[in-house]
Formats: structure tokens, C-alpha cells, sequence
């Protein structure tokens, strides 16, 4: 088991910038990649991006490509989104989430999630 605990969340007004960051515990070493979801209210679960946690190869939806940035500091067993040009429309619970080799964009791929942060941003 890989537990997942996010922070950083918070209220940001639009054009600002927040780093969230996920601190993974446990099994850490059956992790292979690691994502960022989003869920706004009424609407289903969406992929934000995801990292290789060796490699570190990166992948982005284009709803926040050239926005927003996913790293890992391996030492630490933390994934971190940097957050930048916020619109109101990014406004979601954010969670990171944990998968085996295959894992990739579909929620159904990770095994392991966090609890979730909230991000509002306000216009």
C-alpha cells in the first residue's frame, strides 16, 4: 500500500500561482508513476499530468500545458504541481495519485490516491 497526503492547497484570485505538493509513504518503491487529477463540482474526475517516478518523463493534458508543471524530488518521496496563470475555470479538488507500470491518464489506471486539496481561484 502507498499512502499519498496533498497540500498546498488554498483561495488564489486569477492570473496567481500555487504549488501543491504530495508526500508519498509506504510501498513507495512499487510506485511508477505519479498523477495529478482534478475534480470541479458535478463533473467527473480529469487527468492534469503525470510523472515517471525514475525517469522522470513528464505528460500533460492541454488544459494545462504551459501552465502548470509536474516534478519529483525522489529523496523527499514527493510530486510536486507548480500552478502558474490561474483561471477560475482550474477552481477543483486536486489529487495526486500512485500506479504501477501501465498507469497513465485514465483514473482506473492508479491504485492509490490522496485525500484531495482544494484550489479556488476567484476571478
Amino acid at each position: 500500500q502507498v499512502q499519498l497526503v496533498e497540500s498546498g492547497g488554498g483561495l488564489v484570485q486569477a492570473g496567481g500561482s500555487l504549488r501543491l505538493s504530495c508526500a508519498a509513504s509506504g510501498r513507495t518503491f512499487s510506485i511508477y508513476r505519479m498523477g495529478w487529477f482534478r475534480q470541479a463540482p458535478g463533473k467527473e474526475r480529469e487527468f492534469i499530468a503525470f510523472i515517471t517516478w525514475s525517469a522522470g518523463s513528464t505528460y500533460y493534458a492541454n488544459s494545462v500545458k504551459g501552465r502548470f508543471t509536474i516534478s519529483r524530488d525522489n529523496a523527499k518521496n514527493t510530486v510536486y504541481l507548480q500552478m502558474v496563470s490561474l483561471k477560475p475555470e482550474d477552481t477543483a479538488v486536486y489529487y495526486c495519485a500512485a500506479g504501477s507500470v501501465g498507469a497513465a491518464v485514465a483514473v482506473g489506471e492508479y491504485n492509490s490516491w490522496g485525500q484531495g486539496t482544494q484550489v479556488t481561484v476567484s476571478s
